[in-house]
Order: structure tokens, then sequence, then C-alpha cells
């Protein structure tokens, strides 16, 4: 029987979005799963509209759990996340949703929750860095995992359609990537690690943790989960064919000296708009806001992904 240092059984919890439906038992998984592995029947909690993942991340906390799995798409996730940060808990993903974009750049399956919930009890664990975002200048601070940004990007995710999503997908987004294209750059102040402020005319600011997105598209060339560093990029299409710009560099991993796409590294940066622009936090549209402080939390969250040798894109020291 696996025990605790405490010498008793472990216990996992299970937050569970049951709006996302695999067709999979999920729930029947990890509780075969807990029993054969010498573990307490799980502790399953369900996500519900006025609460995605918050409250029932701080019960599975009092109860005292060994490890916390979150089963839903990048909202549950980033929930879920927001409350172990900082804790000594564990925390594991049962991707259930559209993007899943954590757990693609950590490579756990995204269409086989039995895999991922094996991945869940027996895979290896490491420490991520965790980016804390305050939104004008809010009293508390929000996290996010993969990616956050104002502009263009967070209006795609505000106005993709979920009926849509159903259907097609991921192609939801590109479909509203397509009706946002059109659009005025907005007056943008920049602060790099408390340096010296600079203005830019931009469609977009994003912040990247971790660099993958669908389709295997690596926006943030380089971005480590575990390096203390976050990505800032500026996009800044010019001209009738300013978009084919930033497409072109993009696929170049950020190479060239295309203003249209810039890139800096840091472990905190400020953000202060002219106008109001739609937010994002790993997919979840906030509304708009006119200012941003990005604040990455070195190592804070403890994650179990699967055994194997890591891309070196996504971890500083990839386990052999």
């Amino acid at each position: 029987m696996n025990t605790n240092d405490g010498g008793t059984a472990q216990r996992a919890a299970l937050i569970l979005n049951p709006i996302k439906d695999t067709g999979q038992d999920v729930r029947g998984i990890v509780t075969r799963m807990s029993l054969d592995n010498g573990w307490k029947e799980p502790l399953v909690i369900e996500t519900t509209a006025e609460d995605p993942g918050h409250g029932q991340a701080r019960e599975a906390l009092d109860a005292g759990v060994d490890v916390v799995i979150a089963a839903g798409g990048d909202g549950t996730v980033r929930c879920v996340a927001e409350e172990l940060a900082g804790t000594e808990t564990v925390m594991a993903l049962v991707p259930l949703g559209t993007g899943n974009l954590l757990a693609r750049n950590l490579e756990i399956p995204v269409d086989d929750p039995e895999g991922a919930v094996e991945t869940a009890f027996g895979g290896t664990e490491r420490r991520i860095d965790v980016v804390h975002v305050t939104v004008d200048r809010a009293q508390d601070a929000q996290v996010f995992l993969v990616m956050a940004g104002l502009g263009f990007d967070a209006a795609i995710m505000s106005d993709t359609r979920d009926d849509l999503k159903d259907k097609v997908g991921w192609l939801a987004y590109v479909d509203a990537g397509l009706r946002n294209l059109p659009g005025k750059p907005a007056r943008t102040t920049i602060t790099i690690d408390g340096g010296k402020p600079f203005e830019r005319r931009l469609r977009s600011v994003m912040g990247g943790n971790c660099g993958k997105i669908m389709g295997g598209l690596e926006i943030f060339p380089g971005a480590k989960l575990d390096d203390g560093l976050m990505d800032i990029m500026t996009v800044a299409p010019r001209g009738r064919f300013g978009w084919l710009a930033v497409a072109g560099k993009l696929f170049a991993r950020g190479k060239g000296k295309d203003p249209s796409l810039e890139y800096f590294q840091c472990s905190r940066a400020e953000v202060q708009l002219h106008e109001p622009l739609e937010v994002q936090l790993d997919g979840d549209p906030l509304g708009k806001a006119t200012h941003m402080v990005f604040e990455v939390k070195p190592d804070s969250l403890r994650l179990r992904m699967p055994h194997g040798k890591k891309d070196p894109a996504i971890l500083s020291n990839p386990l052999p």
C-alpha cells in the first residue's frame, strides 16, 4: 500500500468540470486507479458556473489530499493552479477541453484520459514557474501557466463561439481570429524589469511562460516553464500585408529584424494602455483593462508530468 510520510494511505482529489463530456468516465478511472495503487477513495468535487475551480481546490487543500487532479479545460487548470501555487500539494492534469495548452506543452495525453490519470499517479514530478498578473491595479493577483495577453489575442478568446468549438474544436479560434484581424493599434507603454519605459503602437501584448499552442506552433521560442523568466511578445502589424509579416516571423521562430513582432525576456513587466483592450489569462477572457503587471514566481507549483526526456524548449533541465 502506498503511504504518505505519516504512514497512512494517500488520497487524491479530483476536481472535475462536468460540462467537458468526453464520453470517458473520468471519475471511475480515478477511483479505480486510486484503489489499484493502494490509495483511499478519491475526493471528487465538481466545478460550477459560479466557481470554476477555486473553492474546490481550497476544499481539497483543507482535506489534506496528496495530489489534486484538475480534469477540465485550460480555465479549470488555471483556477486550480492559482490555489495550489505556493503550497506543497502536487497538481496533476486530465485535459478535457479544446485547447489544453499546458497539457500539450507537457506531453500529457489530450485524447487519452486514462493515460493522463496514469501520469497523475505514476508520473515524474517537477516544479514549474507561475506568473502572477495584476489587472488594473487590483488588490489581488491572478495567475497563468501558459500565456496571457491584451488586445488581439484576448479578443479572439472573448469572441470565439462556444457552439462552433463543440462542432469543429480549435478551428473555432481561427474563425474568431479572422473576424478580429481588422482593427487599429493602441498606444502602449511597456516597462521591463524596472527599466526605462518605452512606447509602441500595438495590436497585442502577450506574456508567455511556455511556448507551444495548437498544431505545435511555438509562439514563444525557447520559453521554459522552470527558468524563473517569462517572455513578452509585442504584435504590431504594419500596412496592408502586416499580418503576413507577423505570421512569417512566428514561423521563423522570432528570427529576423521585422519590428512587427518583438520579444523581451524578463521576470517582471508592466503594460500601460492609453485605451482599454480585451484581456485573457490562459484563454479565459476577463473583459477590458488598461493596465497589467506580470511577475514570475519561480518554482511555485509542484506538477506531475509523464516520464521521459522533455523538450528543452519547455524545461531548462530535461530529465534523461
